[in-house]
């Protein structure tokens, strides 16, 4: 059963759409969280490719570059590229015992084992809470358990520690679609298309939103 309207659970979700629109992703902030639809057979979000490049010494420099380069990608490939190079260094970190337990979290994962996987994200945000993948990968995992507002607390953990994070504003706009927030969708895809313009399904979303919330061109 969704949630009520003005129930305390929706009441929270409000207040923390309103702390992220506030800062990474500005918008109007009126009107309040619909009832949450039960959950879907295909829940995806953004996520690293399993194949990534070394990473390199400057990982701050390295990454204004490739953001650089991202919007100035002429194609799809050369897009995909450098966003392999970006996640490459998003992932990286100076702890041994953090990147192995990113490790197990992910073979958790893909074993179809969330409740494992979250456990190991836990200990990674524990013991690195400046990691900003770990905080992105766990809100993908509470948003497959349809725990939107748990999500929306870690995707605002993402962004305020990386504001150009494309899979997290890709998976705020996708909880503000699943939860009839149009208007908060747009903005949220919008941005994300700022960042990365070659993103997969995104600017289709955005034609489709727009055309929603802002009606038809004459």
């Amino acid at each position: 059963m969704g949630l009520r309207l003005f129930g305390p659970s929706n009441f929270r979700l409000a207040i923390l759409i309103a702390a992220l629109l506030a800062v990474p992703v500005a918008a109007a902030a009126q009107g309040d969280p619909r009832v949450i639809p039960p959950p879907g057979t295909q829940k995806k979000l953004p996520e690293a490719p399993s194949k990534l490049p070394k990473v390199p010494a400057d990982r701050a420099r390295g990454l204004d570059f490739l953001f650089g380069a991202l919007k100035a990608a002429p194609d799809e490939d050369s897009a995909r590229h450098v966003e392999a190079r970006i996640w490459a260094l998003w992932l990286h970190t100076p702890s041994d015992t953090a990147a192995l337990l990113m490790v197990r979290a992910k073979a958790a994962l893909d074993a179809q084992n969330i409740d494992v996987a979250m456990k190991l994200l836990d200990a990674v945000i524990k013991i690195r809470p400046d990691y900003v993948e770990a905080w992105n990968r766990r809100a993908t995992l509470y948003y497959l358990k349809s725990d939107y507002v748990r999500s929306l607390e870690d995707f605002q953990q993402v962004l305020i520690r990386e504001p150009r994070h494309f899979g997290a504003l890709v998976g705020l706009g996708t909880i503000m679609q699943d939860i009839g927030d149009d208007k908060r969708a747009l903005d949220a895809f919008r941005k994300a298309l700022a960042v990365d313009p070659h993103l997969e399904k995104i600017p289709e979303k955005v034609k489709q939103l727009s055309e929603k919330v802002e009606g038809r061109d004459i």
